[in-house]
C-alpha cells in the first residue's frame, strides 16, 4: 500500500516519467550510434566489393582478393557492431553491403577458377548470398563479352552453362520477397540476362565458324597458293 502510494504522489510520478525517459534515451543513442557505425561500415564495404569486381576483371587476382579480404574483415566488424542491435541488422542497408560482398567473392572465384565460397564462409544470410549469386552473373556475362571481343571463346560456353545452371536453382527459390530479400526481381533479370548472352555467343560462333569454313574454301581454290607469293613480292616491290 505505501509504494502504491507513493506513486500516486505527482513528485514520484514526475521522477518515474523523467527515469523511464532517461532510459529510452540512452537505449536511442545506442542505436543511433550503432546505425551510424553500420552504415559507414556498409559503405566501406560496397566500394571494396565493387572495387574488387573491376579488379578481377582486369585480372587482377591478387589485388581483387586483398579487397574480398578487407571486405570480409569490414563484415566482422559490422557483426559486432550490431550484435545488440537485430533492428539495425534487418534495416535493409546491412544485407545490400552483404550481397555486395558475396558477389565480389563469387565474381572473382568464378573467373579465378578457385573454389567456390559458401554462405558460412562468407558469414552471409541466405538472403544476401543468392542475391549475389545472381548479379554474379551480371559480372559473368560481362566477362563473355569481353572475351568474345579479344576472340578468346575458351570458357564462355562453360561460364553459360554455369549462368544456366545457377538460374535453374535461382528459379526454384519459391518463396515471399519478404523472405529472399528480392530475389525474384533478380532472378527475373538473370533471365534476361542469360538469354541475351546466349544470343551473342551463337552469334558470334556461328559467325567465327563461318570465317573459318571461308578460309578453307579460299585455300581450296584453284591458284591459291600462287596468289599469297605474287602479292607478297608486289609488297617487295
Amino acid at each position: 500500500m505505501a509504494a502504491k502510494s507513493a506513486i500516486r504522489q505527482p513528485g514520484a510520478l514526475k521522477a518515474r516519467v523523467k527515469s523511464l525517459g532517461e532510459d529510452a534515451l540512452a537505449s536511442f543513442s545506442a542505436t543511433h550510434k550503432a546505425r551510424e557505425g553500420a552504415l559507414r561500415l556498409s559503405r566501406d564495404m560496397i566500394r571494396r566489393s565493387a572495387e574488387s569486381i573491376r579488379a578481377t576483371h582486369r585480372g587482377e587476382f591478387a589485388n581483387a582478393r586483398a579487397l574480398v579480404e578487407e571486405a570480409a574483415r569490414l563484415s566482422a566488424e559490422l557483426e559486432r557492431v550490431l550484435e545488440k542491435q537485430p533492428g539495425v541488422y534487418f534495416a535493409g542497408f546491412v544485407e545490400d553491403a552483404q550481397k555486395e560482398y558475396a558477389e565480389a567473392s563469387l565474381t572473382l572465384a568464378i573467373i579465378e577458377g578457385s573454389p567456390l565460397p559458401g554462405r558460412q564462409d562468407l558469414g552471409v544470410g541466405a538472403a544476401p548470398y543468392m542475391n549475389g549469386l545472381a548479379e554474379a552473373m551480371g559480372e559473368m556475362r560481362r566477362y563473355i563479352l569481353d572475351a568474345l571481343r579479344r576472340g578468346d571463346f575458351s570458357r564462355c560456353e562453360d561460364l553459360l552453362d554455369l549462368m544456366d545452371e545457377a538460374y535453374t536453382l535461382l528459379v526454384s527459390m519459391d518463396f515471399p520477397d519478404a523472405v529472399t530479400g528480392g530475389l525474384r526481381r533478380n532472378t527475373d533479370m538473370v533471365r534476361g540476362v542469360l538469354e541475351r548472352t546466349r544470343g551473342d555467343l551463337t552469334f558470334a560462333l556461328r559467325q567465327v565458324r563461318l570465317e573459318r569454313k571461308l578460309e578453307r574454301f579460299q585455300d581450296a581454290l584453284p591458284g591459291a597458293r600462287r596468289r599469297g607469293p605474287s602479292k607478297a613480292r608486289q609488297s617487295k616491290s
